[in-house]
């Protein structure tokens, strides 16, 4: 019989230590071929992309993992303050480019390779995207994890290991289709599974209070149904610096595989009935919440990442401490993106109490001097609300828990103003009705020792609006901390043309440093330096038109200007609004006004949520309208409009070097922030965009020279929506008026009778949130600004150099030093 015990007499030292392994060509091509061979065992007759890019991806892994180790070490014996970041989104992408770029072996790699006759290139994009995530989100949690590891702060990531990531989009008569993206269907070679620190997660049941001999209470949550909470860690190494943090992912099994009593009886499905509820809690990235099936499995996900993260730093903590608390807010800080692992604030208690037998002062003194969270919305629908009845059933429990902070949290607000029932009642957890509800982010402020927004203007709209009664209550837990994006992976790997250019030119300080591209704007007046960006511009279009043209089957003209708009579809984000703006430009060639034409090439991409009807009807026009302007040959390559499928990290990586023009163009006071406007900026493209999240801090950085602004700013936007009349306004427009004339006569949908409706609804409603006629005008006013600075090449290189010498603000490493100083107060630690 197997036995998991420890070898007693297992010589530690012996095994443990080994040489470290080389980086050098030599070294990387022997452990690629002993892997290919002997690990994996194939020949001639199995020698596919995939097994290549295995071996290698294992050979590089053996690299990360001797500083791993050396990392997890170097924080143990150094006792370090350590920050958990809990996300239910990491949206990591593809990491054999990333690990080999971090331990900078690219061109020891790329000989080595070369011997065989294969490229990097080839093995990389065998490789499939790690899509844990929606968009930003997860994105920007993936890069906060690599700047914290070039910054070698002791941070650990904790999510979920769904079996099916954000789904394949496929477009079909130019409807989106969502197909299961099944990641996980050729392994994962770069995660390491730790079933020795498997957690047992509660759902269900029901609680029972018992008084103990000595007049205290002990409350029990009996009758559970458990669920195993099994680890696998990714490594996530720093650039340069043989730090090498760790991903800890989550993944639900059953207690037990099987009833064999039931399956003997041939009942089969009933047999194993058990094993497939657990494991539904992790096989699919947000499942479609409009069901009541659908709510109650984003709740499961919900708890079981908290929770069984939350197990697993208690299981650390004692290992060391024993069950002494009194420092366990000196190493530790749970940082919570977003609402969605709120409920850890509850469970933190329920641990402490229940499994650790603290008072609730105690406890409640550790959580809120020890969770910090991070606000990622404006939106008031998209804060995490879920009906009492269905915490009741799930988590009783906790909903016990949080029936007592919310009680001792009013009486606190009642102290403070003294009969003030309408703002009691806005600041309470429970939001009371025909249906009663838990409100998270009200938990997760309550619970913290840190709100941050993730912009300038969303950080002062949350205190202004959103969560004003909060800041007056506590005006020192709110804080702002603006976004970035990571230069490793979003400038030197997906862009090695222009970072070899400004290599020679400024060094490569500006890796770990992005302050270092201000550098640049002393070089914008050099012929040569200009002429070299066009270079690298045109060569990163020639790469994106290729792509385009493999998976949307029309050619762009690299001589034209590339307009980019890629994110979720959202209509906040305003793709209809960018979709109007086409058509006005198709009308315009139609009706012969093309004096002083600038050829556009416009690609739009995105993902709607699957239960996202007006999301999806936009994907649809998009590709209709597309399908109308790209077939006209009067047209012809004056104008061509895509929709992307299935856009991804891997795709944006070729997609952001070979953008000239940024959409960001969302309703202002809706972003909270924004990345993608980042990445493009950080690439030499210019931005069109409203003043909204992250948009404002740009345009401040490079100048109002270098960025077209257009529309109503948050103020101008509330002052708007008191007396909206959209049918004048379209009617006062001739050229939005001939828009909405071609969408109603159905030029786009002739065989489809009525089918955009509903957007039509949408722009002339007086109630629109997005205002999308109200800015039109002005949107294409900018339109033609950014045209007429388009047709002077000279110009516009100014301004793209400009545009990346000026985005040093947006890199992640600041925004992990600027987190580090206000909220985590952790102290880099360097491996050994």
């Amino acid at each position: 019989m197997q036995s998991d015990k420890p070898a007693t007499m297992c010589p530690t030292s012996l095994i443990n230590e080994l040489p470290p392994l080389a980086l050098d060509e030599k070294a990387i091509s022997e452990d690629f071929r002993r892997y290919f061979n002997r690990t994996l065992g194939r020949d001639k007759h199995h020698c596919t992309y995939h097994y290549l890019y295995e071996a290698l991806a294992y050979t590089i892994r053996d690299r990360l993992m001797e500083r791993w180790k050396n990392t997890r070490d170097a924080y143990e014996k150094s006792h370090a303050r350590q920050t958990c970041y809990l996300s239910l989104e990491f949206l990591m992408g593809r990491a054999l480019g990333n690990a080999v770029l971090n331990l900078g072996i690219t061109d020891a790699v790329t000989d080595a390779l070369y011997d065989f006759g294969i490229k990097l290139e080839e093995l990389a994009d065998s490789e499939h995207d790690a899509g844990l995530g929606n968009g930003g989100l997860g994105r920007l949690a993936a890069c906060f994890l690599d700047s914290c590891a070039t910054l070698q702060l002791p941070v650990m990531g904790y999510g979920l290991r769904y079996d099916y990531g954000m789904f394949r989009q496929e477009i079909r008569d130019g409807f989106q289709v969502e197909e299961p993206d099944n990641w996980l269907r050729d392994g994962n070679p770069w995660e390491l599974e730790r079933p020795e620190f498997t957690q047992t997660i509660k759902f269900g049941g029901h609680t029972e209070t018992h008084r103990e001999q000595d007049g205290s209470v002990t409350i029990y949550w009996n009758s559970c149904d458990d669920v195993l909470a099994i680890p696998y860690d990714i490594p996530v190494p720093g650039y340069g610096n043989d730090t090498v943090n760790s991903l800890r992912l989550w993944k639900s099994t059953s207690t037990d595989e099987f009833n064999l009593e039931e399956f003997n009886a041939g009942d089969y499905a009933e047999a194993v009935a058990a094993k497939n509820d657990a494991e539904h809690i992790t096989m699919v990235l947000y499942p479609n919440d409009a069901s009541e099936n659908g709510k109650e499995l984003r709740l499961r996900q919900q708890y079981f990442l908290a929770s069984a993260s939350l197990l697993d730093v208690m299981r650390r903590w004692e290992e060391v401490h024993d069950r002494d608390f009194d420092g366990f807010t000196d190493k530790l800080c749970f940082q919570l993106n977003d609402t969605h692992p709120s409920i850890a604030v509850a469970e933190l208690m329920r641990i402490l109490i229940d499994n650790y037998d603290l008072g609730w002062d105690k406890a409640w003194g550790i959580v809120t001097k020890s969770m910090a969270y991070t606000n990622h919305t404006l939106l008031p629908e998209a804060l995490e609300k879920w009906p009492v009845q269905l915490f009741e059933k799930l988590l009783p429990r906790l909903l016990e828990i949080i029936y007592e902070i919310n009680a001792r949290f009013l009486a606190e607000v009642s102290n403070h103003w003294p009969g003030d029932a309408d703002r009691i009642r806005r600041m309470s957890i429970i939001e009371e009705g025909e249906v009663p509800m838990v409100r998270m982010a009200n938990l997760a402020i309550i619970g913290s020792f840190s709100v941050n927004g993730v912009a300038e203007l969303h950080s002062r709209l949350l205190v202004e609006d959103l969560f004003h009664d909060f800041y007056e209550l506590w005006p020192e837990k709110f804080n702002n901390k603006t976004n970035g994006v990571t230069q490793r992976r979003w400038l030197l790997m997906c862009n090695p043309l222009q970072s070899k250019l400004m290599g020679k030119y400024i060094g490569d300080r500006w890796v770990t440093d992005l302050e270092q591209l201000r550098t640049l704007s002393t070089h914008v007046d050099n012929p040569e330096f200009r002429q070299g960006w066009l270079q690298v511009k045109q060569s990163n279009k020639k790469k994106l038109a290729d792509l385009v043209e493999e998976e949307c089957a029309v050619r762009f003209n690299t001589e034209a200007m590339f307009d980019i708009q890629v994110k979720r579809i959202h209509e906040y984000k305003r793709q209809i609004l960018n979709v109007l703006h086409v058509i006005h430009l198709y009308n315009r060639v139609k009706r012969g006004d093309c004096d002083n034409w600038t050829k556009r090439c416009v690609l739009i991409g995105g993902k709607a949520a699957p239960g996202y009807a007006m999301a999806k009807m936009t994907i649809k026009l998009i590709n209709n309208v597309a399908k109308v302007i790209n077939n006209d040959q009067e047209v012809g390559d004056k104008l061509k409009l895509v929709f992307f499928p299935n856009y991804r990290v891997s795709a944006m990586e070729i997609i952001c070097p070979g953008a000239d023009l940024s959409e960001q163009i969302s309703t202002a006071g809706k972003e909270a922030s924004g990345t993608g406007n980042m990445k493009f900026m950080m690439n030499g493209a210019v931005t069109i965009g409203t003043l909204d999240g992250a948009n404002i801090e740009i345009r401040e950085e490079v100048g109002d020279e270098n960025f077209f602004l257009f529309g109503l700013d948050a103020a101008e936007v509330k002052e708007m929506r008191k007396d909206y009349n959209p049918t004048a306004i379209i009617d006062g427009d001739d050229d939005l008026k001939a828009v909405m004339q071609l969408l109603q006569s159905g030029h786009f949908n002739q065989f489809e009778s009525e089918l955009f409706n509903p957007i039509i609804d949408s722009i002339y409603n007086e109630h629109d949130p997005w205002l999308t006629a109200a800015d039109f005008r002005s949107f294409v006013d900018a339109q033609e600004r950014v045209a007429e600075a388009y047709r002077d090449k000279e110009r516009w290189t100014r301004m793209s150099i400009l545009n990346t010498a000026n985005s040093g603000k947006f890199s992640t490493d600041r925004t992990m030093l600027d987190y580090n100083a206000d909220i985590w107060k952790l102290k880099p630690t360097s491996p050994e």
